[in-house]
């Protein structure tokens, strides 16, 4: 499929990247992980919710997002390049619908609940995580591997924020991952109503 013929919405494409982890209690999503390599707030802010679109689409009403960074808290003279405080009050906001979202979290805090425990963090999204939003195209791409290569995940992709999605064969790990991403397809093409 041509990427830029006839396909574009008034949303960026993104990347969803999704995982089958064995010891993960649910899919998890990390977004974006191929196409926007340093996303600003309003590219961030479409990713999230072509995340979000894409989780409603599984049938995951109410996906909680952790906006990734390398330290749980920012200090307030520090200036943050994730921008998870703007992103936050986006959602509050209504800017951002759909989702609960919260950051920024470290990694383990986003999928270990003891360890946003153990750190004291208190946080809606701790342990519970459904999509990741990495800082970058190489944070993404790292925790990817990791995931593939040390986890045992399985995964697969797709390019979503247009009429439809764009299998990424290249974005999933072997053959099952291809067939998955191209399942995961036609299931958004084929339930549209569920893309809110």
């Amino acid at each position: 499929m041509h990427k830029t013929k006839g396909i574009r919405t008034e949303r960026r494409l993104s990347h969803v990247w999704v995982f089958d982890i064995p010891n993960y209690h649910k899919p998890l999503v990390i977004t974006d992980a191929a196409i926007n390599v340093a996303p600003d707030l309003l590219t961030k802010r479409d990713i999230i919710q072509n995340a979000i679109n894409f989780c409603h689409s599984l049938g995951i009403h109410k996906p909680k997002v952790a906006i990734l960074a390398a330290v749980e808290k920012v200090k307030p003279a520090m200036q943050s390049t994730i921008d998870a405080a703007a992103l936050c009050k986006m959602a509050d906001r209504g800017q951002i619908t759909g989702a609960i979202l919260d950051g920024p979290l470290a990694f383990d805090n986003a999928i270990s609940l003891q360890a946003a425990i153990d750190k004291h963090i208190d946080s809606p999204v701790s342990g519970e995580a459904d999509i990741l939003l990495a800082p970058d195209l190489e944070s993404a791409n790292m925790i990817a591997k990791q995931l593939i290569y040390l986890a045992g995940a399985k995964s697969a992709g797709l390019a979503v924020g247009a009429k439809v999605p764009i299998i990424l064969t290249s974005r999933a790990e072997g053959t099952l991952g291809r067939l998955a991403s191209c399942a995961m397809a036609s299931h958004m093409v084929h339930h549209p109503e569920k893309d809110a």
